[in-house]
């Protein structure tokens, strides 16, 4: 007998020593208890692979499995083929509690089976309470509190509850929390369901919530937000982001100190389709005579509240062939008041038209610290991050913000003209209203869009200070300026004429259709400055430049003048024009900032066409093939202008030019002549009268004096050349005599009987103004791309001109132009000695 006993006893130990030897390295048995009638029960089942592995089993009573579900009463040993069981299984424990057919577990809540006998996998522990409508459920958490997170968000941690309440046969989520939040309590009806998840490697061992008993709360649920000092929470209607179930009413309760104050701003909603009642939002403000006070979602959300306030979310019954979706998303922040929450601003724009003003936060970088709210309360209570008032009205406002330099302002106005007859002549000042400047944020932009009738006005903008256009050599360094560009319908086609200030030398500047002109500050010092006239638009007759500039030099500085659309270059076909001044005792030098523009034309010509205004010369440059003229002198007033072509892709046609002026120099030599050539002609015609008066006296009654006229004096006017040239002949081109009577005079008279006058034809300079109108640019072409023209090939279109042609052009009003070859004008391009006169 005792043989035999040690023979079973050498096979058991034989069986073991095998059964060991099959185990994986590494892995350890496991056995999990549930205690008879505890409701509880456990699946161990695969998790969500992230990355492709060896396959993992659960091994239990030699058998290999992948699913593994322990119920009440059971005690099974199992364990796992692999070493790393967390990256393949998940465990959830599960406990169903009926308070309908007995009493309820209150109080807090145990994990069953502990964390210390289950195996290291992500555990969710799932606590299913079913209760009748009418008795109310409240979880409490004690600390930490919990924080509410939105889909696709996570907690650091790895520790999440999921809530859920019931309605009917129907789940709703109230919501996904993580830890470190201000979620103190949850009171649902009817029942609950709560999953509380922990990761494999978490060392948590208590739930950390608890259940009692409260009456009905009639309603889906009711979420307490407790705050202890400043914070932020941010929460979701049940179900986001799908539909808030139909007809149902929602609650939030905001536990505030006293001494702090809380403010509601919507992040996101939506509303649905109601066929009876209205979705909204009702606040119960403890010491308000209005409550509830009711708002709509879209309406503005009430701020600087003082203490707890209610806020409730209710639903509508939804049509049922096209319901929508309700969902709301929250923010309530709780911070310190103010200094400048008890201060009323009052913003008068009643006899504004067509103007709106909107204060909202400037752009800064996101922070995940907390950050105090920085908000614009209109009438002390509806407050949100950005405002807009309109014109029409008197608005009352107040901040409830830390540092109102988190916040700027913006203003658009609209000045138009319908009737061109009504508008004609008449001026706008551009002005900034004074409860605008007396607001205590910042201006950032004060817009102005005045809007003409098409091809039947144009306008006029001229400062009360001369402007300078702000340049990279000559920046603006004042405490606003002005960006003045084309009000086009389409963005691709508005030209922005630049940026300018004042101090400089721009007298005017018409622009051909609607302008925008932003106000942009840059220092708090403008409100001194902006508070005066500034600018005045004016309504001129209609013109086909873009634009024109009127400018007259500083005789102490350099004027710098660019192209519009300086950064993208002119646009095509588009003409662009500079009226400069030049008094009478200065010298102006014109100076381009390089040689040639680098503009590559696909269709047309580009030009650039300098003349003066006193003589009308005008010299002619292609802006495509030459090189840009040296710096020149002019004594008078000239134009500037530049036509573009249409550019091909690459370089665009862009321009940087100055002036300056010099005291003009008159030479001693020149003065000398002058003075003797004036008494030699004084002598001349004294001489020529004592003559004429001693023929008279000898004149006897023969017939009426005859009229010489000399035929063969070149009475061809001279030309006008870069420098003026004299006459070729020096005959004067006058009668010998004239008298009262002419041989011929029986042809001058009228069907009347009276004498016509004759003109006598003596050449007399012009000395009124010409200055009006900028020239006019040459005939173009439109064609294929462009090709530069050999010296012998004629330019098409255009006539080739005789040798003998000056090389400054000459370029006629009224006449016609296209006999004259202005593609490749042969320029001297040696540097100007300063002229004298």
């Amino acid at each position: 007998m005792a043989g035999l006993k040690r023979l079973v006893t050498i096979a058991l130990l034989w069986i073991l020593l095998l059964g060991v030897e099959r185990l994986p390295l590494g892995t350890e048995a496991f056995e999990i208890a549930v205690p008879q009638g505890s409701s509880i029960t456990v699946l161990i089942k695969l998790g969500t692979l992230t990355l492709p592995s060896k396959p993992c089993y659960i091994i239990i009573s030699r058998r290999h499995v992948t699913t593994l579900s322990i119920k009440s009463g059971e005690r099974p040993v199992f364990t796992f083929s692999c070493q790393n069981p967390e990256n393949h299984f998940v465990i959830e424990i599960q406990k169903n509690i009926d308070c309908m057919s007995g009493p309820c577990p209150f109080g807090e809540v145990q994990l069953q089976p502990p964390t210390s006998v289950l195996p290291a996998l992500n555990r969710t522990f799932i606590w299913d309470v079913r209760a009748h409508k009418r008795i109310g459920l409240e979880l409490q958490f004690s600390a930490p509190r919990l924080r509410q997170i939105g889909p696709g968000e996570s907690c650091s941690d790895g520790v999440t509850h999921s809530i859920s309440g019931r309605i009917d046969a129907t789940m709703v989520r109230i919501g996904t929390f993580c830890s470190n939040g201000t979620v103190s309590r949850i009171k649902m009806q009817e029942g609950v369901k709560m999953a509380l998840h922990l990761p494999w490697f978490h060392p948590r061992n208590i739930s950390g919530f608890s259940i009692a008993n409260r009456s009905s709360i009639k309603r889906l649920c009711i979420i307490e937000s407790v705050f202890e000092g400043e914070g932020a929470a941010t929460l979701m209607s049940a179900n986001y982001p799908e539909g808030f179930p139909e007809d149902e009413l929602m609650t939030w309760q905001f536990v505030v100190p006293p001494h702090l104050r809380a403010s509601v701003s919507f992040l996101n909603f939506n509303v649905s389709n109601c066929e009876r009642k209205e979705e909204r939002v009702e606040y119960y403000i403890p010491g308000s005579t209005t409550n509830p006070e009711v708002f709509k979602l879209g309406d503005k959300q009430p701020g600087n509240m003082a203490g707890n306030f209610n806020l409730s979310l209710q639903g509508c019954d939804q049509d049922a062939q096209n319901p929508g979706i309700l969902r709301l998303r929250f923010q309530v922040l709780v911070q310190h008041p103010q200094n400048e929450s008890n201060k009323l601003y009052v913003v008068d724009l009643s006899n504004e038209r067509a103007m709106s003003l909107t204060i909202e936060p400037r752009p800064v970088k996101l922070s995940r610290k907390f950050v105090r709210g920085c908000f614009v309360c209109l009438e002390s209570r509806t407050c949100s991050v950005n405002l807009t008032l309109t014109s029409g009205s008197k608005h009352t406002i107040s901040f409830l913000c830390d540092d109102l330099t988190r916040l700027w302002m913006n203003v658009e106005k609209n000045i138009s003209c319908t009737d061109h007859r009504y508008c004609h002549r008449r001026s706008y000042p551009l002005l900034v209203p004074r409860d605008i400047l007396l607001l205590p944020v910042e201006l950032h932009d004060f817009s102005w869009k005045v809007l003409v009738p098409k091809d039947r006005l144009s306008l006029m903008l001229v400062p009360a200070q001369k402007l300078q256009q702000h340049t990279h050599e000559r920046p603006c360094n004042t405490s606003f300026s002005y960006l003045v560009a084309s009000a086009s319908a389409s963005p691709s086609q508005e030209l922005y004429f630049g940026f300018f200030c004042p101090g400089g030398s721009i007298e005017q500047i018409q622009v051909k259709q609607n302008v925008s002109v932003t106000l942009r500050t840059f220092a708090p010092t403008f409100r001194e400055e902006a508070s005066r006239p500034g600018l005045t638009v004016s309504f001129i007759p209609h013109f086909k430049e873009e634009g024109i500039f009127t400018v007259t030099p500083d005789t102490k500085s350099k004027v710098y003048l660019k192209s519009p659309n300086w950064d993208r270059g002119l646009p095509s076909l588009t003409s662009v024009s500079w009226n400069i001044s030049v008094p009478r005792d200065q010298v102006a030098c014109l100076t381009f900032s390089k040689e040639r523009t680098g503009v590559v034309c696909q269709t047309g010509r580009a030009f650039m066409i300098i003349q003066e205004q006193h003589t009308r010369a005008e010299e002619i440059f292609s802006l495509e093939e030459e090189v840009l003229p040296k710096p020149s002198f002019h004594h008078h007033s000239f134009w500037v202008n530049i036509s573009n072509c249409s550019p091909a892709s690459g370089k665009q046609l862009d321009l940087l030019f100055w002036v300056t002026l010099t005291p003009r120099t008159v030479d001693l030599t020149v003065v000398v002549i002058a003075v003797v050539g004036a008494g030699t002609l004084l002598l001349f015609v004294l001489g020529l009268i004592i003559c004429c008066v001693k023929k008279k006296k000898k004149k006897t009654d023969k017939g009426p004096a005859v009229g010489i006229y000399n035929g063969n004096i070149n009475t061809q006017m001279p030309r006008q050349l870069k420098k003026l040239k004299e006459r070729k002949d020096s005959d004067p081109h006058v009668y010998a005599v004239i008298d009262d009577t002419m041989v011929y005079g029986h042809l001058l008279q009228d069907s009347g009987g009276s004498f016509l006058q004759p003109e006598v034809d003596t050449y007399r300079p012009f000395q009124g103004t010409m200055g009006d109108c900028p020239p006019s640019p040459p005939p173009t072409c439109s064609r294929a791309p462009t090709v530069k023209l050999t010296t012998d090939e004629p330019p098409p279109c255009l006539t080739p001109e005789s040798e003998s042609e000056p090389y400054t052009f000459s370029h006629p009003r009224n006449g016609d132009v296209s006999n004259r070859n202005t593609e490749v004008p042969l320029l001297d391009t040696q540097e100007p000695e300063k002229p004298t006169e």
